[in-house]
């Protein structure tokens, strides 16, 4: 007979690192990040594009806070992202672990075994980052979730469409009662229509799920990949969005990238 081998888990992995949230509902507050590698989407305004694709290494702040990054080889088992968590989590320091990246799940496999192991390491709660694309990989792993932002890709902002995918994985958030709110990056090409759509979708589900409308930032990196470039709407423009989106929908703020402003890039 053949012995059966275990295979530890591994993600690729950009970043671990130690910083104040900048959007959302969470603004303000000190998370651990761990960004993950790999998107499925192409978002015209992305101003993560070094993401998109795996790297052959990554890199680990030593200390919370103080951007002494050291490089370690991509893929990264389980157990050695569990100790460079605990590296970062300083008593009193944080609030939550932001899984961001890219898209966190395209690991969908890999968190469902690092989750449980996170939290009982480090007892924090477990923010969720995603571009609210993928109701099944989220299904897999939302008992291990206190909390989900999700974007609504605006076709005439993102130039992606997924409004069935957006649907189904706002709606699972809200059954299994984990605390969720959407985020719209909004341009100066930003359709009406769609805010519509996107007001009359979260009310739907619940009138009282909270909206984000964050005006895009533009970025170099990102202008270069596309021959869209997204600009940022005027005053006037976002006043009016924001009232549209209100008819329908309790909580619409509006909360551009505080990070960039505090250089906690």
């Amino acid at each position: 007979m053949t012995a059966k081998t275990t295979l530890t888990p591994t993600a690729r992995l950009i970043e671990i690192f130690s910083a104040i949230q900048g959007e959302g509902l969470n603004v303000g507050t000190r998370q651990i990040f761990i960004r993950f590698a790999l998107c499925d989407l192409r978002c015209h305004f992305c101003d993560s594009t070094h993401t998109w694709n795996a790297p052959a290494t990554c890199r680990i702040e030593r200390t919370p806070g103080l951007r002494d990054f050291e490089t370690y080889s991509n893929p990264v088992p389980l157990p050695m992202l569990l100790q460079w968590v605990e590296w970062q989590n300083l008593p009193f320091i944080h609030d939550t672990i932001s899984l961001t990246g890219g898209e966190p799940l395209l690991h969908a496999s890999f968190l469902l075994e690092f989750l449980p192991q996170v939290r009982s390491v480090t007892g924090l709660p477990i923010y969720l980052e995603s571009g609210g694309h993928r109701p099944k990989q989220l299904a897999t792993i939302l008992p291990y979730l206190d909390s989900v932002g999700m974007d609504f890709k605006l076709p005439s902002t993102s130039g992606e469409s997924y409004w069935q995918e957006h649907a189904e994985f706002l709606q699972l958030c809200y059954t299994s009662k984990v605390e969720v709110f959407v985020k719209l990056i909004v341009s100066q090409t930003t359709n009406p229509s769609e805010l519509e759509r996107s007001a009359e979708l979260v009310a739907s589900v619940d009138p009282s799920i909270p909206v984000f409308l964050q005006p895009v930032t533009p970025v170099e990196s990102s202008l270069k990949l596309t021959d869209k470039p997204q600009l940022a709407p005027s005053p006037e423009q976002v006043l009016t969005w924001q009232a549209l989106m209100k008819r329908l929908v309790k909580q619409v703020r509006v909360i551009p990238q505080t990070h960039k402003m505090l250089n906690q890039l």
